[in-house]
């Protein structure tokens, strides 16, 4: 699983740094987080999810919120690039370890990689969206976008 985890770290941080600073107040609907709200809520979740399965308890202390977007790409390779070999490193006791969750989720430890690769997933996918109407060409995530695609055609010669 966890070369999984870190390819889908690396597709993160194209999204989490495609939100341009001047644009990270965007929402699309007044219901809807802002891209800057959203992107922490990526970052800070999978840091938690992540720093937390070595050692076989959830830590809810709340972690320091950056003021840029540019502080919130820094900190999810930061707190990605210091779970990592922590996560390498586990024991199958470890990894067999069940978690609780906030009283919702009693699962293996393990299973919180898959746990949190969907979640974040699932809100890269939000994020992602919101580029557009911003303005912002999307990165490639899972082959070519149409923006990636579209550049790379026009540095073709005629």
């Amino acid at each position: 699983m966890l070369p999984t985890v870190e390819n889908e770290f690396s597709i993160t941080q194209k999204i989490l740094a495609a939100v341009p600073e001047d644009k990270a107040s965007y929402r699309p609907d007044e219901n809807s987080m802002t891209a800057f709200d959203l992107a922490w809520h990526i970052a800070a979740s999978e840091s938690r999810f992540l720093g937390c399965l070595p050692a076989g308890e959830f830590n809810f202390e709340p972690f320091e919120k950056p003021a840029t977007m540019q502080g919130v790409v820094a900190f999810h390779a930061e707190h990605f690039h210091k779970a990592l070999p922590k996560l390498k490193a586990m024991t199958g006791e470890q990894a067999a370890k069940v978690m609780d969750f906030r009283g919702m989720f009693k699962l293996p430890a393990v299973a919180y990689l898959t746990f949190n690769n969907n979640h974040t997933i699932h809100h890269r996918g939000q994020l992602s969206t919101y580029l557009r109407p911003m303005g912002v060409k999307v990165p490639a995530i899972y082959g070519e976008s149409y923006d990636s695609a579209l550049a790379k055609k026009e540095l073709q010669p005629a």
